[in-house]
C-alpha cells in the first residue's frame, strides 16, 4: 500500500498539472458543496460570513470561529451556541489552534502576514509579523510554529517575536506536534510531509504523502494526514518517519479533529455534507452536517461536535450518542 501511494503520488509531481511554473499540482481544495439532502443532526445556529477555522477551549467553554467581511474571531459558548462576543482583526483567518488550554487562540492572519494571540475570555490581541500568507499555526515546547503558505517557510515565534525561519515543503498548509515535541508540516503543493524537533529545530524527516493532502493532527508519536484529494485518512509513523496505513474517506475529506478522550477522529467530507467518526483504523459512521463544512472541532469532555458552514454562515452543534457496533 505504501509502494503503491508513493508511485502515484511521484506519477502526478511529474505531469506538473495546474503549477505556477515549478512542476507542481495546485494545492488540494475542499470539494463544492452539494444542496442538502439531509436535515443536519442537532442545532444549528448562525455565527457569521463564511466561518472556517474552529478552535475549542476546554477550559473556557468557548469555541473560537474565523469569520470575515468583516474580518473577525467569535467567540461562542460551546454549551448553548450564543455568540459572546466578537473580536476585529487585521486580517482573514482560514484556520485556527490554541495555544494551551485557557488561551490564547492562535490566528494566522493570511493577508496581514501576522500571527495574533486572542487571550480567552476577554478578548486581548498581540501580534507577530511572520511570512507570507501564514495559513496554519500549532503550539509545541512553549514556541508557535507558523506554516507560511507563499513563503514556502515555518516561522517559529517566542514570546512574542519570530526567532526564526526554516524551510518547509511546497505550500506549508497543515500543522500537529506530538506531545514528545516532534512537529510535522504538511506541504500542501509538494504532497508531503517533514517533522521536526521543536527544541533544537532540527529535521527529523520528509517524505511524500497521500494525492493532495491538506491538513493534520498528531495522535501519541504518530500523524494522521487528511488526504483530500485521494480520499483517505493516512496514519504517519516516526523513527522512522513513514507512511503506515491509510483509510478511504469517499467525498472529499478536508476539516480534522481529534478527540483524546474517546480516541475518535472527526472527518468533514465536503463532497457530501457529512463528516465522519473514525478510530485510527476504520470508519464507524457517518453524520449529516451543514453544507460547506470546511471545518470541525470537538469539545473532549463532552464529547461534543462543532462543524462550521462557509456556505450559509452556520455553525453545527450535536452530541452524538455512544457508539454501539
Amino acid at each position: 500500500m505504501r509502494r503503491a501511494l508513493l508511485l502515484i503520488a511521484g506519477a502526478l509531481a511529474a505531469c506538473g498539472c495546474g503549477g505556477s511554473g515549478d512542476g507542481l499540482a495546485p494545492a488540494a481544495e475542499p470539494a463544492r458543496s452539494p444542496p442538502l439532502g439531509e436535515r443536519p443532526v442537532g442545532r444549528v445556529v448562525p455565527v457569521g460570513h463564511k466561518p472556517e477555522g474552529l478552535a475549542f477551549d476546554r477550559r473556557t467553554g468557548l469555541l473560537a470561529v474565523a469569520l470575515t467581511r468583516p474580518d473577525r474571531l467569535a467567540l461562542v459558548d460551546g454549551r448553548g451556541g450564543r455568540t459572546v462576543r466578537r473580536v476585529a482583526l487585521p486580517g482573514a483567518a482560514r484556520h485556527l489552534a490554541l495555544a494551551r488550554p485557557g488561551g490564547p487562540v492562535l490566528v494566522p492572519a493570511e493577508d496581514a502576514d501576522r500571527l495574533l494571540a486572542v487571550s480567552l475570555p476577554g478578548g486581548r490581541l498581540q501580534s507577530t509579523r511572520v511570512g507570507r500568507q501564514p495559513h496554519a499555526v500549532v503550539a509545541s515546547g512553549g514556541r508557535y510554529f507558523v506554516g507560511n503558505e507563499r513563503d514556502r517557510s515555518v516561522s517559529v515565534v517566542e514570546a512574542g517575536r519570530e526567532v526564526r525561519r526554516i524551510d518547509a515543503p511546497v505550500g506549508p498548509g497543515g500543522l500537529a506536534a506530538t506531545r514528545g515535541g516532534v512537529v510535522a508540516v504538511v506541504g500542501v503543493r509538494e504532497r508531503a510531509i517533514e517533522a521536526l524537533k521543536d527544541g533544537s529545530l532540527t529535521p527529523h524527516g520528509r517524505i511524500p504523502v497521500g494525492l493532495g493532502p491538506t491538513h493534520v493532527v498528531a495522535r501519541g508519536r504518530r500523524f494522521f494526514v487528511v488526504d483530500t484529494r485521494g480520499n483517505g485518512l493516512i496514519e504517519i509513523l516516526l523513527d522512522p518517519l513513514r507512511v503506515h496505513r491509510r483509510t478511504h474517506l469517499e467525498g472529499a475529506p478536508y476539516g480534522i479533529a481529534y478527540d483524546p478522550n474517546r480516541r475518535r477522529f472527526w472527518v468533514t467530507l465536503t463532497g457530501s455534507n457529512r463528516v465522519a467518526e473514525l478510530t485510527d483504523r476504520r470508519v464507524l459512521r457517518t453524520f449529516p452536517t451543514v453544507r460547506q463544512p470546511n471545518s470541525v472541532a470537538v469539545d473532549p469532555e463532552s464529547g461534543r461536535v462543532f462543524v462550521a458552514s462557509r456556505k450559509d454562515g452556520v455553525l453545527q452543534l450535536f452530541d452524538p450518542p455512544p457508539y454501539v457496533r
